[in-house]
């Protein structure tokens, strides 16, 4: 009788620790319970956000060596240039688009006819200095704009009759043999009245403006490719010469040669010293600029 005893408490007691751990596996939540297969089934997006990570990496990695490559391009005289640049009023947004059509506002439909063409150049006078201008040609007048691009506004304006204009002549700057002056580049030089010279006093007189032609040469933005065309003055005299040739059919004038003459010439400078004109040319004193604390 003990004997089968000890073998009844042997079976329950087996059969309470087996109903012990199964209450125990009922109460282990799901999610442990797959944790194996989930752990397997979760590698392949695991190795797939490590590849991303690591394309996204070489790609950053690889417009750095791009960028580095670019700057180490660059000189020092070309980044100095480029601030240079950045100076000029009429670059800034916006400005060179309301001077145009604040510029052709003031076209006389009537008078001056339809606009042909819009240049930005810089206008050489007698003494070698430079000054920023608009220039339009119509289907009658070549008009020349002095314009401020700092309170965007015109200043002055000149007029000249196409069907006057008898000579363009283009090519580079010479001066006197004993002029301390020089020049580099090419401009184009516009004459219309060819019987006329200027007098003495003119030449001598800074200020004077009674001159039978005007000089034009390249503005020190041409450079930037969205203003390469406004600024080629190849361009404009080619514009120019079929513009007047067009205003002498139209309104010639009685005992003078219809037509326009195109010379191939070194455009002469007669100014010998020109302190004033050095001066102002190194500081850009004929454009429209950012000059510090000092303005414009």
């Amino acid at each position: 009788s003990s004997e089968r005893t000890g073998e009844v408490s042997n079976n329950l007691s087996l059969s309470n620790k087996m109903f012990i751990m199964a209450s125990e596996e009922e109460r282990v939540p799901p999610e442990k319970q797959q944790s194996p297969l989930s752990s397997s089934s979760s590698g392949p997006e695991d190795s797939q956000e490590a590849a991303g990570r690591a394309q996204v990496a070489g790609e950053q990695k690889t417009d750095l060596e791009a960028v580095r490559s670019q700057l180490g391009n660059l000189s020092a005289d070309s980044c100095l240039q480029h601030f240079k640049m950045r100076k000029f009023f009429v670059l800034r947004p916006g400005t060179l688009n309301q001077a145009v059509k604040d510029v052709e506002a003031l076209v006389n439909k009537e008078e001056d006819g339809s606009i042909h063409g819009t240049w930005l150049m810089a206008e050489v006078d007698h003494w070698n200095n430079e000054k920023e201008r608009l220039v339009l040609i119509t289907d009658n007048t070549l008009l020349i704009f002095k314009y401020d691009f700092v309170l965007l506004c015109c200043e002055q304006i000149q007029k000249i009759q196409l069907n006057y204009i008898d000579r363009i002549a283009h090519g580079s700057f010479t001066f006197p043999k004993r002029s301390l002056l020089k020049r580099d580049g090419d401009g184009v030089r516009i004459y219309w009245d060819r019987l006329r010279e200027p007098s003495f006093t003119s030449r001598w007189n800074p200020f004077a403006n009674d001159f039978p032609f005007t000089t034009f040469t390249h503005h020190p933005v041409r450079n930037i490719d969205t203003l390469a065309a406004l600024c080629d003055i190849q361009t404009f005299s080619e514009r120019l010469k079929a513009a007047a040739e067009r205003a002498h059919v139209r309104k010639p004038i009685p005992g003078k040669a219809n037509g326009v003459l195109v010379l191939q010439q070194p455009i002469h400078i007669e100014a010998y010293v020109g302190a004033m004109s050095f001066l102002g040319n190194q500081n850009k004193l004929g454009y429209c600029m950012a000059r510090g604390n000092l303005g414009f």
